[in-house]
């Protein structure tokens, strides 16, 4: 297997960096004020009661019951997704799931795990979370309060996954300690976020995870979110001290739980430089794996084969939680 050679875009998708050149990136120094703009966030979501509602599902599927689940998030946001449960077997433990910017139109039936509740939030603004005047359109989504760092659309993301482990204790008290999350992409980066600061969150897996090393994500060529924040900063520079505090790589040093990251060494939408530094940020300590995918975003030779290994290191981490 190897990255793709051939591509349709006016840009190399490494950046130019090859592997020992990705693995030696290091993120950022932190924003001034990090840890002081995010810890009062999650205290004050921690005392929210996120009420979550759960109706029988229009789906089906032979090894889980689907359910609709609404919960209330910060802001009062009404939140939509989607409950699993085992058709076989009780549940002994919790999976947050979160999704790329292209939203969410179905769970994912082919997680390869037992035994859990899965749930499967949209974030605000999108999908079954969709509400005017959010755009769905991942391009101005990613720009919904820019310039109001209190009310920026991905802090409220954050809030909102909070929100969701909330809800998932509150259904099935029993799983708490053993919450998991997996988040692609989008999903990669809310997730740093989110886990840099709540500890309820056992184990978590990020594939291709976007807002990595904000500095190096704001200049280099992308077809991602990313494209649109760079259009925005170039008119409004002042941006860019504030988008520190929305860095998940800055994030994921402070990352304490066992962690499995997948990042890929070609990537159009997701610089592969970005996805390094949220993986090597990870602190020793917190016993994580680094998977290397050829590509992501992309589709590409060996992507079927290198899918199912990781589906399997994903059942075996999660399978301890």
């Amino acid at each position: 297997m190897s990255i793709p050679t051939q591509h349709p875009y006016a840009f190399d998708p490494t950046q130019g960096f090859d592997l020992n050149q990705l693995r030696a990136i290091r993120p950022p120094t932190a924003a001034p004020g990090f840890d002081a703009f995010w810890r009062p966030r999650y205290e004050r979501a921690l005392g929210l009661n996120p009420q979550p509602r759960v109706n029988a599902s229009r789906a089906s599927h032979p090894d889980w019951l689907v359910q609709d689940i609404t919960y209330t998030s910060t802001d009062k946001f009404p939140i939509g997704g989607w409950l699993l449960l085992p058709r076989e077997g009780g549940v002994t433990r919790g999976l947050v799931v979160g999704h790329g910017y292209g939203g969410r139109e179905a769970p994912d039936f082919d997680l390869p795990v037992t035994e859990t509740a899965l749930l499967f939030p949209c974030f605000r603004g999108l999908s079954r979370s969709r509400r005017a005047p959010i755009s769905t359109d991942p391009a101005w989504h990613v720009l919904h309060d820019i310039d109001k760092p209190d009310r920026y659309i991905l802090g409220g993301c954050v809030e909102d996954l909070w929100l969701a482990v909330s809800a998932l204790t509150a259904l099935f008290p029993a799983v708490a300690g053993r919450i998991g999350y997996s988040g692609i992409s989008f999903g990669g980066g809310i997730g740093a976020l989110a886990m840099a600061f709540d500890t309820r969150i056992a184990r978590g897996s990020l594939e291709v995870p976007t807002f990595g090393n904000m500095p190096l994500w704001l200049t280099l060529p992308t077809v991602g979110s990313g494209h649109a924040v760079q259009a925005y900063a170039r008119v409004h520079p002042e941006t860019v001290t504030m988008l520190g505090l929305f860095d998940s790589a800055t994030a994921s040093a402070r990352i304490t739980a066992p962690m499995l990251t997948a990042v890929a060494r070609f990537d159009p939408a997701v610089a592969p430089p970005c996805q390094f530094s949220v993986a090597n940020a990870l602190p020793a300590s917190s016993h994580h794996e680094t998977f290397i995918l050829d590509a992501g975003h992309y589709d590409y030779p060996g992507m079927m084969e290198q899918h199912a290994l990781l589906l399997d290191k994903v059942r075996r981490f999660f399978g301890v939680l």
